[in-house]
């Protein structure tokens, strides 16, 4: 069975909810299971640290997660139209992969979710590219086939499935946003499967 690693951090559940759409959609194509992995908060303070299982949600990512997978989705909330911390910091540290070439020529995507209607869904969705880009990853945007992106009110992007939280962070995803989530995830698993064949 051919895995699609869904990584993702999500600090209120907004971009967990994604990630598990995501991983709907990737398992609706046969022969693909999603494999859901997270990454641990940073901390200013040097000597507190996460604990080396979470104690819900899904595990923490590791080298071999990268390395085994043949797609990758890409998660985060917004801060200031970027990355959270924690996932710049996962991606900081992955100079080893890079210089292997561990994710080279493996389809990607990304999603995001923001409190605000303007909040930097799309610059962080561009943003969260860069690291995969000189990977050498081959990105996958949501085309406007896909409906709901020309009919949603809430999230969606050509750039990336995305969800409008609001100020209370809300992690109920639209219909549209669902469907986005969905969509995108079975896109990915489709184009996985079909360069690893060829």
């Amino acid at each position: 069975m051919s895995e699609i690693l869904v990584l993702y951090y999500s600090h209120r559940g907004s971009v967990r909810a994604l990630a598990q759409q995501i991983a709907r959609g990737v398992e609706s194509i046969v022969g693909v299971t999603a494999r859901l992995r997270t990454v641990p908060k940073v901390s200013s303070a040097c000597s507190t640290s996460e604990p080396e299982i979470p104690s819900a949600g899904a595990p923490y990512v590791e080298a071999a997660d990268l390395a085994e997978c043949i797609g990758l989705a890409l998660g985060s909330p917004t801060r200031f139209g970027n990355m959270a911390a924690p996932m710049k910091y996962f991606w900081d540290g992955t100079a080893a992969q890079w210089s292997a070439g561990t994710l080279t020529g493996k389809p990607a995507c990304v999603f995001t979710s923001t409190a605000s209607a303007h909040g930097g869904q799309e610059s962080t969705l561009l943003a969260m590219m860069l690291p995969l880009l000189h990977h050498g990853m081959l990105l996958l945007g949501l085309p406007y086939s896909e409906a709901a992106l020309s009919s949603t009110h809430s999230g969606g992007t050509p750039y990336g499935a995305s969800h409008l939280a609001g100020t209370d962070g809300n992690p109920t995803l639209t219909d549209e946003e669902r469907q986005l989530a969905f969509a995108q995830g079975r896109r990915l698993a489709t184009i996985a499967l079909k360069l690893r064949a060829g």
